[in-house]
């Protein structure tokens, strides 16, 4: 009797595989077989066991890189951005401190540090307080002792802290909180007094030679001062801590007068001259005073909590 072939389809018996023999293999070795396609006609990723393709030989594909003018285009367009964003951090830098000026002030050796630090303790005896200058440019630190510097002053600052670091800590009273309070307090009230300079020089119209790098320069002078003044504390107690005080203090004041007499006060004569009478060199003098007459305080209010 034949079945209706609608709704059914014909079907083949399965034939059962044989069973396994003695000498089949467990594993089949396919390392040596092509990469496998997959539906879509894309190969399957799998390691290739082979040797390296004729075209990788020898940077052939390195050299396809390089000739691909496309290629080239891509690596001369991104050198192009590179130094458009160099030369724009630069000018950016430039507009706030010049590069050129800061090394100026960097430009010292062992000798001028040395006489730098003798004046700086012993100016009394000095006699040539005159800047020198070669073809309207001031000569640099190791060539004049005049010159003023930032590496002393910067120097001077690190000894500082350390020394009040040393000296917190054989009072028993060292903690890295205290210390960054200390040196945090300091370079704050350079930067204070640099910029009360600086508002005063402009809203008393005074033209001079003083740059921002020279004020920093003369406020952080004294800091050798406060080495001295520390040391004699630690050293000698109260009484040597004031004696030291003292010393700097008198000292350093008569640096910061007879240096800034020589950029502030350069034009007394020109200023008088035909003009009968003016007050710019009495605002000149009341500013060369005041910053000398404030340096013992600063020494002292930066020093009194380190020496007990």
């Amino acid at each position: 009797m034949e079945l209706p072939h609608h709704g059914y389809r014909a079907t083949k018996p399965r034939a059962r595989a044989a069973p396994p023999t003695a000498d089949s293999v467990l594993f089949e070795d396919t390392s040596a077989a092509a990469p496998a396609m997959n539906s879509q006609g894309y190969y399957t990723p799998g390691y290739n066991m082979g040797g390296p393709s004729n075209d990788m030989q020898g940077g052939g594909g390195m050299d396809n890189l390089f000739a691909d003018p496309m290629a080239n285009a891509a690596i001369m367009y991104g050198s192009s951005i590179a130094n458009q964003g160099k030369d724009m951090v630069n000018k950016e830098i430039s507009r706030f401190m010049s590069v050129n000026k800061l090394k100026y002030f960097f430009a010292v050796d062992t000798k001028y540090v040395m006489k730098k630090l003798m004046l700086l303790m012993f100016p009394y005896m000095h006699q040539d307080w005159e800047v020198r200058y070669h073809r309207d440019t001031p000569l640099p630190p190791r060539q004049d002792v005049n010159a003023s510097d930032l590496y002393i002053p910067t120097m001077a600052f690190i000894t500082y802290i350390l020394l009040a670091g040393m000296a917190l800590g054989i009072q028993k009273r060292f903690s890295p909180e205290v210390l960054g309070l200390c040196a945090s307090t300091a370079l704050v009230w350079m930067i204070i007094e640099v910029l009360v300079m600086l508002l005063s020089l402009y809203l008393m119209t005074v033209h001079s030679d003083l740059s921002t790098f020279d004020l920093i320069a003369y406020s952080g002078y004294k800091y050798v001062g406060m080495i001295f003044t520390l040391l004699c504390g630690l050293l000698f107690g109260n009484d040597g801590y004031f004696v030291g005080l003292a010393w700097s203090s008198c000292a350093l004041m008569f640096f910061i007068v007879r240096s800034l007499k020589m950029k502030i006060l350069p034009s007394l004569s020109s200023d008088t001259m035909g003009t009968g009478s003016s007050a710019k060199p009495q605002f000149r003098l009341y500013i060369t005073v005041a910053t000398a007459v404030f340096q013992p305080i600063i020494i002292y209010w930066l020093t009194s909590h380190l020496v007990r």
